[in-house]
């Protein structure tokens, strides 16, 4: 698997942006009345490791024209070092387009993070590929990796169809291509069959494979492994087993992962990784982490384990900066993991929790 030698974008990413607002103090959302608010999306998260540490990244997305929401995310993006391109549409009144809120807690103890989305008139829904200069982005600047999540990828007809024009276009180009299937069965509802041939279609041109067992059966169609079990080596071999029917079906893709999680309670979760590079396997066997903020953890697992093969690291190293991706996102309020550099990344890994002075 080979990285273009020369581009601009180190990652590029299409996403329909929003906020998220969350009760202060680890309150429940139905009896707080202040919250911290903050610019997202799953897409982005995974940038943002990559970001944070010095790559210049791209999002490609669509803004509520004179929306504050709309300001702020941008501002929000700049800060985080991601580019971005889209185009600025009327809002057409106050029941027009927006940009999605999502509302969750994070949860304590065993009282569980409760999500609620609100994404009715998201102007995100709206992507589509006539709304980007692919041929400017993708040869004259350069991207090394498209990431896709399955989210935008499911969110409406409109992103269906830019997701896979994209992923050729990315192909073409000789950028890697990188897909976490990322099942949500709201979104899939209605559409399975048109959704099972798009996510074929861009499973088709992925490099990079990501997700459960229960994302490729559903996203892709596969059946369930023969093994199975609830300890950690059953679940490890199903998953293996689950691979080599993938590697038979999707041949242009050498890498696949997943992350392995068991919720103790909302502040402590084993967190483990499973990943095949090129053809050997990495096993991260789950290990207990504190939690202040679950949601972006696999988000910051994949944005880890990309910015390991922008780097050109063995699969070992991948594994454990996704890893440790996933744990810095988790101890974080935002979704996304913000790394002052690589070695915090490897310390979390090594456990190396000492004062630095």
């Amino acid at each position: 698997m080979k990285l273009k030698n020369k581009y601009k974008y180190a990652i590029a990413t299409p996403t329909s942006m929003g906020v998220r607002i969350t009760p202060l103090n680890r309150m429940s959302v139905h009896n707080s009345n202040q919250f911290y608010m903050q610019a997202t999306s799953a897409e982005t998260n995974v940038l943002n490791v990559s970001s944070s540490l010095g790559y210049r990244c791209l999002a490609l997305t669509k803004f509520v024209e004179g929306s504050p929401i709309a300001l702020f995310i941008q501002g929000e993006l700049r800060k985080r070092n991601i580019d971005y391109v889209g185009k600025s549409v009327a809002q057409g009144g106050p029941w027009g387009y927006r940009h999605q809120f999502n509302i969750a807690d994070s949860g304590y103890g065993y009282k569980a993070s409760r999500v609620w989305n609100d994404r009715a008139g998201e102007v995100g829904r709206t992507l589509q590929i006539s709304d980007f200069d692919t041929k400017t982005i993708f040869e004259k600047e350069g991207v090394a990796i498209l990431h896709i999540s399955g989210l935008i990828a499911s969110m409406s007809k409109e992103t269906t169809d830019t997701c896979v024009k994209l992923a050729k276009i990315a192909k073409k180009n000789g950028t890697l291509v990188s897909f976490d299937l990322n099942y949500r069965a709201t979104f899939w509802k209605g559409r399975e069959e048109e959704l099972h041939k798009a996510f074929h279609a861009i499973a088709s041109q992925a490099d990079i494979l990501c997700g459960n067992e229960e994302d490729f059966q559903l996203c892709l169609g596969f059946e369930g492994p023969k093994t199975g079990g609830d300890d950690l080596n059953a679940k490890i071999d199903s998953f293996k087993e689950m691979i080599t029917l993938v590697q038979k079906k999707y041949k242009n893709a050498k890498i696949f992962a997943t992350t392995l999680r068991e919720v103790l309670n909302a502040n402590r979760n084993l967190w483990g990784v499973i990943a095949n590079v090129e053809g050997k396997w990495f096993v991260e066997e789950p290990r207990e982490i504190e939690i202040l903020d679950r949601i972006g953890g696999g988000d910051g697992f994949m944005g880890g384990f990309l910015y390991g093969i922008l780097k050109k690291y063995s699969g070992k190293k991948c594994v454990a900066l996704g890893w440790a991706g996933g744990a810095l996102a988790a101890s974080s309020l935002n979704d996304y993991a913000e790394p002052a550099d690589e070695k915090q990344l490897m310390d979390i890994y090594a456990g190396n929790a000492r004062v630095q002075r």
